[in-house]
Protein backbone atom coordinates (compact mmCIF):
# COMPACT_ATOMS: atom_id res chain seq x y z
CA UNK A 1 0.00 0.00 0.00
CA UNK A 2 1.27 3.55 -0.65
CA UNK A 3 -0.05 6.71 0.69
CA UNK A 4 -0.26 9.89 -1.66
CA UNK A 5 -0.44 13.68 -1.04
CA UNK A 6 -2.42 15.72 -3.72
CA UNK A 7 -1.43 18.99 -3.05
CA UNK A 8 -3.88 21.17 -5.13
CA UNK A 9 -3.84 25.12 -5.94
CA UNK A 10 -6.53 26.85 -4.66
CA UNK A 11 -8.82 26.79 -8.18
CA UNK A 12 -11.51 24.27 -8.40
CA UNK A 13 -10.88 23.36 -12.19
CA UNK A 14 -7.14 22.53 -11.07
CA UNK A 15 -9.38 20.37 -8.11
CA UNK A 16 -12.13 18.65 -9.98
CA UNK A 17 -10.15 16.92 -12.83
CA UNK A 18 -8.34 14.84 -9.71
CA UNK A 19 -10.95 13.44 -8.27
CA UNK A 20 -11.51 10.28 -10.80
CA UNK A 21 -7.86 9.49 -10.56
CA UNK A 22 -7.48 9.40 -6.47
CA UNK A 23 -10.74 7.29 -6.12
CA UNK A 24 -8.91 4.61 -8.23
CA UNK A 25 -6.20 4.59 -6.37
CA UNK A 26 -8.30 4.33 -3.46
CA UNK A 27 -9.93 1.32 -4.90
CA UNK A 28 -6.96 -0.66 -5.60
CA UNK A 29 -6.00 -0.30 -1.89
CA UNK A 30 -3.76 3.07 -1.46
CA UNK A 31 -4.59 5.82 0.55
CA UNK A 32 -4.99 9.22 -0.44
CA UNK A 33 -4.63 12.66 1.48
CA UNK A 34 -5.78 15.61 -0.11
CA UNK A 35 -4.98 19.26 0.67
CA UNK A 36 -7.20 21.49 -1.18
CA UNK A 37 -9.92 24.76 -1.34
CA UNK A 38 -11.71 24.74 2.40
CA UNK A 39 -15.01 24.73 0.56
CA UNK A 40 -14.36 22.10 -1.04
CA UNK A 41 -13.80 19.29 1.42
CA UNK A 42 -17.09 18.54 1.77
CA UNK A 43 -17.40 18.04 -1.99
CA UNK A 44 -14.76 15.73 -1.91
CA UNK A 45 -16.03 13.83 1.30
CA UNK A 46 -18.91 12.65 -0.49
CA UNK A 47 -17.27 11.81 -3.57
CA UNK A 48 -15.58 9.13 -0.80
CA UNK A 49 -12.00 11.15 -0.44
CA UNK A 50 -12.59 11.35 2.86
CA UNK A 51 -8.91 12.03 3.91
CA UNK A 52 -8.82 15.75 2.89
CA UNK A 53 -7.57 18.72 4.99
CA UNK A 54 -7.91 22.74 3.92
CA UNK A 55 -4.77 24.64 2.43
CA UNK A 56 -2.81 27.17 4.57
CA UNK A 57 -5.25 30.84 4.91
CA UNK A 58 -2.00 32.42 3.95
CA UNK A 59 -2.05 31.09 0.39
CA UNK A 60 -5.76 31.59 -0.23
CA UNK A 61 -5.08 35.39 0.76
CA UNK A 62 -2.52 35.73 -2.32
CA UNK A 63 -4.78 37.18 -5.14
CA UNK A 64 -4.02 36.03 -8.81
CA UNK A 65 -4.72 39.52 -10.72
CA UNK A 66 -3.68 39.14 -14.43
CA UNK A 67 -7.28 40.53 -15.15
CA UNK A 68 -6.43 43.49 -14.31
CA UNK A 69 -3.78 44.03 -16.86
CA UNK A 70 -4.49 45.78 -20.20
CA UNK A 71 -2.06 43.71 -22.53
CA UNK A 72 -1.15 40.30 -23.10
CA UNK A 73 2.14 41.13 -21.93
CA UNK A 74 0.96 42.25 -18.76
CA UNK A 75 -1.64 39.13 -18.28
CA UNK A 76 1.21 36.70 -18.60
CA UNK A 77 3.68 38.93 -16.19
CA UNK A 78 1.49 39.77 -13.69
CA UNK A 79 -0.24 36.26 -13.60
CA UNK A 80 2.92 34.51 -13.02
CA UNK A 81 4.18 36.63 -10.96
CA UNK A 82 1.47 36.31 -8.62
CA UNK A 83 1.39 32.63 -8.83
CA UNK A 84 5.08 32.55 -7.69
CA UNK A 85 4.43 34.81 -5.01
CA UNK A 86 1.73 32.61 -3.41
CA UNK A 87 4.70 30.14 -3.66
CA UNK A 88 5.70 31.55 -0.27
CA UNK A 89 2.91 30.21 1.62
CA UNK A 90 2.28 27.01 -0.60
CA UNK A 91 5.61 25.77 0.08
CA UNK A 92 5.37 25.85 3.85
CA UNK A 93 1.83 24.75 3.56
CA UNK A 94 2.95 21.62 1.77
CA UNK A 95 5.83 21.36 4.33
CA UNK A 96 3.22 21.23 7.00
CA UNK A 97 1.36 18.51 5.15
CA UNK A 98 4.13 16.07 4.52
CA UNK A 99 4.54 16.45 8.47
CA UNK A 100 1.04 15.56 9.14
CA UNK A 101 0.43 12.85 6.66
CA UNK A 102 3.69 11.80 6.58
CA UNK A 103 3.00 10.41 2.87
CA UNK A 104 4.85 7.87 0.59
CA UNK A 105 4.78 10.04 -2.69
CA UNK A 106 3.80 13.80 -3.50
CA UNK A 107 1.49 14.50 -6.18
CA UNK A 108 1.75 18.47 -6.49
CA UNK A 109 -0.53 20.79 -8.77
CA UNK A 110 1.38 22.85 -12.10
CA UNK A 111 1.17 26.35 -10.55
CA UNK A 112 1.82 25.68 -7.02
CA UNK A 113 5.33 26.68 -7.29
CA UNK A 114 6.60 26.70 -3.29
CA UNK A 115 4.94 22.77 -2.93
CA UNK A 116 6.69 22.03 -6.18
CA UNK A 117 10.08 23.01 -5.15
CA UNK A 118 9.42 21.87 -1.64
CA UNK A 119 8.58 18.11 -2.98
CA UNK A 120 11.86 18.72 -5.09
CA UNK A 121 14.11 19.01 -2.13
CA UNK A 122 12.18 16.40 -0.60
CA UNK A 123 13.42 12.43 -0.52
CA UNK A 124 9.89 11.72 -1.26
CA UNK A 125 9.31 11.05 -4.97
CA UNK A 126 7.45 13.57 -6.47
CA UNK A 127 5.29 14.27 -9.84
CA UNK A 128 4.31 17.55 -11.11
CA UNK A 129 -0.09 17.51 -11.71
CA UNK A 130 -0.97 19.48 -15.01
CA UNK A 131 -4.51 19.27 -15.75
CA UNK A 132 -4.35 21.26 -19.18
CA UNK A 133 -2.95 21.36 -22.01
CA UNK A 134 1.23 20.39 -21.98
CA UNK A 135 3.28 23.35 -22.31
CA UNK A 136 6.56 21.27 -23.70
CA UNK A 137 8.95 21.51 -26.81
CA UNK A 138 8.50 18.85 -29.34
CA UNK A 139 8.32 17.73 -32.83
CA UNK A 140 5.39 19.17 -34.66
CA UNK A 141 4.43 21.51 -31.64
CA UNK A 142 4.05 25.01 -32.07
CA UNK A 143 5.02 27.20 -29.77
CA UNK A 144 3.09 27.43 -26.19
CA UNK A 145 0.04 30.07 -25.59
CA UNK A 146 -0.24 31.77 -28.57
CA UNK A 147 -2.85 29.61 -30.58
CA UNK A 148 -1.16 29.04 -33.76
CA UNK A 149 -2.10 26.23 -35.71
CA UNK A 150 0.74 23.41 -36.31
CA UNK A 151 2.92 23.89 -39.19
CA UNK A 152 4.20 21.46 -41.29
CA UNK A 153 7.68 21.25 -43.31
CA UNK A 154 11.23 23.69 -42.99
CA UNK A 155 9.04 27.30 -42.67
CA UNK A 156 6.79 25.52 -39.87
CA UNK A 157 10.46 23.57 -38.26
CA UNK A 158 12.11 27.33 -38.21
CA UNK A 159 8.24 28.85 -37.04
CA UNK A 160 8.62 26.79 -34.15
CA UNK A 161 11.92 26.94 -33.06
CA UNK A 162 12.16 30.82 -33.51
CA UNK A 163 9.12 31.20 -31.40
CA UNK A 164 9.83 28.47 -28.64
CA UNK A 165 12.77 30.52 -27.58
CA UNK A 166 10.73 33.96 -27.52
CA UNK A 167 8.08 32.68 -24.96
CA UNK A 168 10.63 30.36 -22.86
CA UNK A 169 12.36 34.31 -22.93
CA UNK A 170 8.69 35.75 -21.77
CA UNK A 171 8.25 33.07 -19.21
CA UNK A 172 11.43 33.46 -17.67
CA UNK A 173 11.59 36.71 -17.66
CA UNK A 174 7.92 36.55 -15.04
CA UNK A 175 8.73 33.78 -13.30
CA UNK A 176 12.68 32.79 -12.59
CA UNK A 177 13.48 35.63 -10.70
CA UNK A 178 10.91 34.44 -8.20
CA UNK A 179 10.95 30.87 -8.74
CA UNK A 180 14.70 31.08 -7.99
CA UNK A 181 14.36 32.55 -5.19
CA UNK A 182 12.29 29.95 -4.10
CA UNK A 183 15.03 27.32 -5.00
CA UNK A 184 17.82 29.04 -3.12
CA UNK A 185 16.00 28.97 -0.30
CA UNK A 186 15.31 25.40 -0.37
CA UNK A 187 18.93 24.43 -0.95
CA UNK A 188 18.10 24.22 -4.59
CA UNK A 189 20.11 24.99 -7.95
CA UNK A 190 18.69 28.49 -9.73
CA UNK A 191 16.77 27.22 -12.88
CA UNK A 192 18.12 28.64 -16.20
CA UNK A 193 14.90 27.95 -17.99
CA UNK A 194 11.26 27.52 -16.89
CA UNK A 195 11.01 24.46 -19.07
CA UNK A 196 13.49 22.94 -15.94
CA UNK A 197 10.19 22.40 -13.38
CA UNK A 198 9.11 19.60 -15.09
CA UNK A 199 11.74 17.21 -15.36
CA UNK A 200 13.17 18.20 -11.97
CA UNK A 201 10.33 15.81 -10.50
CA UNK A 202 9.89 12.01 -11.09
CA UNK A 203 7.43 12.67 -13.16
CA UNK A 204 4.61 14.75 -14.76
CA UNK A 205 1.13 13.40 -15.05
CA UNK A 206 -0.89 15.56 -17.57
CA UNK A 207 -4.55 15.52 -17.77
CA UNK A 208 -4.98 15.55 -21.29
CA UNK A 209 -4.84 13.41 -24.53
CA UNK A 210 -5.74 13.50 -28.05
CA UNK A 211 -7.57 15.44 -29.43
CA UNK A 212 -6.74 18.51 -27.09
CA UNK A 213 -3.30 17.24 -27.07
CA UNK A 214 -1.23 17.39 -30.62
CA UNK A 215 0.67 13.59 -31.27
CA UNK A 216 3.97 13.47 -29.19
CA UNK A 217 6.42 11.46 -30.71
CA UNK A 218 9.43 12.46 -28.44
CA UNK A 219 8.14 13.28 -24.71
CA UNK A 220 10.73 12.00 -22.20
CA UNK A 221 9.56 8.50 -20.60
CA UNK A 222 8.79 10.18 -17.08
CA UNK A 223 5.77 12.23 -19.01
CA UNK A 224 2.77 10.56 -18.79
CA UNK A 225 -0.59 11.94 -21.16
CA UNK A 226 -3.11 10.13 -18.93
CA UNK A 227 -6.12 11.82 -20.96
CA UNK A 228 -8.91 14.23 -20.01
CA UNK A 229 -10.99 13.61 -16.90
CA UNK A 230 -13.85 14.81 -16.52
CA UNK A 231 -16.05 14.73 -13.07
CA UNK A 232 -18.99 17.09 -11.54
CA UNK A 233 -19.69 17.04 -7.59
CA UNK A 234 -22.78 14.72 -7.02
CA UNK A 235 -25.50 16.66 -6.64
CA UNK A 236 -29.66 16.22 -7.12
CA UNK A 237 -31.01 16.94 -11.02
CA UNK A 238 -32.69 20.21 -11.67
CA UNK A 239 -36.16 19.69 -12.23
CA UNK A 240 -36.41 22.71 -14.82
CA UNK A 241 -33.48 20.43 -16.87
CA UNK A 242 -36.44 18.17 -17.94
CA UNK A 243 -38.96 20.73 -19.16
CA UNK A 244 -39.92 21.02 -22.64
CA UNK A 245 -38.54 23.40 -24.66
CA UNK A 246 -35.81 24.87 -27.02
CA UNK A 247 -32.28 23.17 -26.93
CA UNK A 248 -29.99 24.71 -24.14
CA UNK A 249 -26.63 26.86 -24.87
CA UNK A 250 -24.73 26.83 -21.49
CA UNK A 251 -22.58 29.91 -21.04
CA UNK A 252 -19.78 29.41 -18.64
CA UNK A 253 -17.11 32.15 -17.18
CA UNK A 254 -14.21 30.99 -14.89
CA UNK A 255 -14.35 29.35 -11.78
CA UNK A 256 -11.02 30.87 -10.98
CA UNK A 257 -12.10 34.39 -11.27
CA UNK A 258 -10.43 36.32 -14.53
CA UNK A 259 -12.92 39.26 -14.87
CA UNK A 260 -14.56 37.99 -17.94
CA UNK A 261 -18.43 38.72 -16.80
CA UNK A 262 -18.44 40.45 -20.17
CA UNK A 263 -18.64 37.41 -21.88
CA UNK A 264 -22.20 36.58 -20.25
CA UNK A 265 -23.50 39.74 -21.05
CA UNK A 266 -22.71 39.70 -24.48
CA UNK A 267 -24.37 36.14 -25.05
CA UNK A 268 -27.26 37.51 -23.39
CA UNK A 269 -27.87 40.21 -26.32
CA UNK A 270 -26.32 37.62 -28.41
CA UNK A 271 -29.15 34.91 -27.71
CA UNK A 272 -32.08 36.14 -26.80
CA UNK A 273 -34.03 36.00 -29.96
CA UNK A 274 -32.72 32.75 -30.89
CA UNK A 275 -34.65 29.27 -30.92
CA UNK A 276 -32.60 28.53 -27.56
CA UNK A 277 -32.81 28.58 -23.52
CA UNK A 278 -29.55 30.23 -22.08
CA UNK A 279 -28.05 28.85 -19.16
CA UNK A 280 -25.45 31.04 -17.33
CA UNK A 281 -23.46 29.60 -14.41
CA UNK A 282 -21.60 32.58 -12.95
CA UNK A 283 -19.78 30.67 -9.82
CA UNK A 284 -16.99 33.17 -9.26
CA UNK A 285 -18.01 36.20 -11.22
CA UNK A 286 -17.98 39.26 -9.33
CA UNK A 287 -19.75 41.84 -11.45
CA UNK A 288 -23.21 40.44 -12.34
CA UNK A 289 -25.26 43.24 -13.04
CA UNK A 290 -28.18 42.68 -15.42
CA UNK A 291 -27.49 39.08 -15.56
CA UNK A 292 -30.40 37.73 -14.17
CA UNK A 293 -32.86 34.70 -15.16
CA UNK A 294 -35.07 36.71 -17.68
CA UNK A 295 -36.84 35.55 -21.33
CA UNK A 296 -34.99 32.79 -22.52
CA UNK A 297 -31.69 33.26 -19.69
CA UNK A 298 -31.38 31.00 -16.75
CA UNK A 299 -28.91 32.62 -14.89
CA UNK A 300 -27.17 30.05 -11.80
CA UNK A 301 -23.85 30.10 -9.75
CA UNK A 302 -23.34 27.02 -10.25
CA UNK A 303 -24.85 23.34 -12.48
CA UNK A 304 -22.92 20.47 -12.48
CA UNK A 305 -22.19 20.37 -16.08
CA UNK A 306 -22.20 16.61 -16.63
CA UNK A 307 -26.12 17.09 -15.62
CA UNK A 308 -26.91 20.02 -18.35
CA UNK A 309 -23.82 18.62 -21.37
CA UNK A 310 -26.36 16.31 -22.44
CA UNK A 311 -28.96 18.67 -23.40
CA UNK A 312 -26.98 21.40 -25.03
CA UNK A 313 -26.82 22.29 -28.44
CA UNK A 314 -23.58 24.36 -27.64
CA UNK A 315 -20.94 25.46 -25.14
CA UNK A 316 -20.16 29.19 -24.88
CA UNK A 317 -17.37 29.40 -22.46
CA UNK A 318 -14.29 31.43 -22.03
CA UNK A 319 -11.73 27.76 -22.72
CA UNK A 320 -10.79 26.79 -18.89
CA UNK A 321 -9.37 23.08 -19.56
CA UNK A 322 -12.22 21.58 -17.63
CA UNK A 323 -15.35 22.76 -19.39
CA UNK A 324 -13.90 22.33 -22.91
CA UNK A 325 -12.97 19.01 -22.11
CA UNK A 326 -16.77 18.09 -20.34
CA UNK A 327 -18.09 19.72 -23.59
CA UNK A 328 -16.03 17.23 -25.46
CA UNK A 329 -16.37 14.17 -23.88
CA UNK A 330 -20.40 14.87 -23.88
CA UNK A 331 -20.02 15.40 -27.53
CA UNK A 332 -21.06 19.18 -27.54
CA UNK A 333 -19.09 21.68 -29.96
CA UNK A 334 -17.93 24.86 -28.22
CA UNK A 335 -17.91 28.54 -28.73
CA UNK A 336 -14.48 29.59 -26.79
CA UNK A 337 -13.67 33.06 -26.52
CA UNK A 338 -10.52 33.10 -24.33
CA UNK A 339 -9.51 35.52 -21.94
CA UNK A 340 -5.89 34.74 -20.93
CA UNK A 341 -4.11 32.02 -19.11
CA UNK A 342 -3.87 28.89 -21.25
CA UNK A 343 -6.94 29.81 -23.08
CA UNK A 344 -5.72 30.97 -26.52
CA UNK A 345 -4.15 27.53 -26.63
CA UNK A 346 -6.94 25.57 -25.87
CA UNK A 347 -9.37 27.61 -27.94
CA UNK A 348 -6.78 26.72 -31.25
CA UNK A 349 -6.90 22.20 -29.75
CA UNK A 350 -10.61 22.80 -30.00
CA UNK A 351 -10.68 24.22 -33.52
CA UNK A 352 -8.06 21.85 -34.68
CA UNK A 353 -10.26 19.16 -33.16
CA UNK A 354 -12.99 20.04 -35.35
CA UNK A 355 -15.10 20.72 -32.34
CA UNK A 356 -15.63 24.19 -31.99
CA UNK A 357 -15.46 27.46 -33.17
CA UNK A 358 -13.00 30.21 -31.78
CA UNK A 359 -13.79 34.09 -30.79
CA UNK A 360 -11.28 36.37 -29.91
CA UNK A 361 -11.87 38.14 -26.86
CA UNK A 362 -11.35 41.57 -28.34
CA UNK A 363 -13.32 40.40 -31.11
CA UNK A 364 -16.85 40.17 -28.93
CA UNK A 365 -19.70 41.21 -29.73
CA UNK A 366 -23.26 39.81 -29.92
CA UNK A 367 -23.52 39.66 -33.85
CA UNK A 368 -20.19 37.82 -33.59
CA UNK A 369 -21.05 35.19 -31.34
CA UNK A 370 -24.44 34.65 -32.53
CA UNK A 371 -22.99 33.77 -35.82
CA UNK A 372 -20.10 31.69 -34.09
CA UNK A 373 -22.80 29.83 -32.14
CA UNK A 374 -24.85 29.01 -35.42
CA UNK A 375 -21.30 27.94 -36.82
CA UNK A 376 -20.13 25.30 -34.04
CA UNK A 377 -23.93 23.62 -33.89
CA UNK A 378 -23.16 22.62 -37.52
CA UNK A 379 -19.89 20.98 -36.22
CA UNK A 380 -21.97 17.85 -34.33
CA UNK A 381 -20.14 15.50 -36.27
CA UNK A 382 -17.02 16.22 -35.74
CA UNK A 383 -17.26 16.56 -32.33
CA UNK A 384 -18.70 13.62 -32.11
CA UNK A 385 -15.80 12.21 -33.44
CA UNK A 386 -13.30 13.85 -31.40
CA UNK A 387 -15.47 12.61 -28.16
CA UNK A 388 -14.52 9.42 -29.59
CA UNK A 389 -11.24 9.89 -29.10
CA UNK A 390 -11.07 11.95 -26.37
CA UNK A 391 -12.97 8.77 -24.49
CA UNK A 392 -10.38 6.63 -26.01
CA UNK A 393 -6.94 8.48 -24.14
CA UNK A 394 -8.58 8.82 -20.61
CA UNK A 395 -9.79 6.92 -17.92
CA UNK A 396 -8.83 7.22 -14.25
CA UNK A 397 -6.95 3.78 -14.27
CA UNK A 398 -4.28 5.64 -16.60
CA UNK A 399 -4.18 8.07 -13.87
CA UNK A 400 -3.83 5.95 -11.43
CA UNK A 401 -0.80 3.55 -13.05
CA UNK A 402 0.77 7.57 -13.72
CA UNK A 403 0.68 7.74 -10.07
CA UNK A 404 1.93 4.51 -9.31
CA UNK A 405 4.98 4.22 -11.87
CA UNK A 406 5.93 7.97 -10.40
CA UNK A 407 5.92 5.92 -6.54
CA UNK A 408 8.36 3.49 -8.45
CA UNK A 409 10.46 5.64 -10.36
CA UNK A 410 11.53 7.43 -7.24
CA UNK A 411 11.81 4.40 -5.28
CA UNK A 412 14.50 3.26 -8.00
CA UNK A 413 16.39 6.80 -8.17
CA UNK A 414 15.26 7.70 -10.92
CA UNK A 415 14.47 11.72 -10.92
CA UNK A 416 15.81 13.70 -14.29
Amino acid sequence: MTRFLAYTAPATGHVFPLVPGLLELQRRGHDVHVRTLPELLDTLRAAGLTDVSPIAPEVLAVRVTDYEATSGAERLSGGQADLVHRGRFDGPDLQDAIAAHRPDVLLVDAIAYGAQTVAEASPLPSAVVMPSVLPWPGRGIPPYGLGLAPMAGPLGRLRDRVLWKVVERAFGKAMLPGLNELRVAAGLAPFRSPLEQLPSHDGVIVLTGEPLEYPRTDLPAAFHLVGAQPWDPPADRPAWLDEPGDPWVLVTCSSDYQGDEDLARVAVEALRDEPVRVLMTLVDAHDTAGLTSAGNVRVERFVPHGQVLPECAVVVTHGGFGIVSKSLAAGVPSVVVPFGRDQPEIARRVSEAGAGVTLRAGDLTPERLRDAVRRARALDASTQRAATVLREHGGAGRFADAALSVAGAGVAGCRA
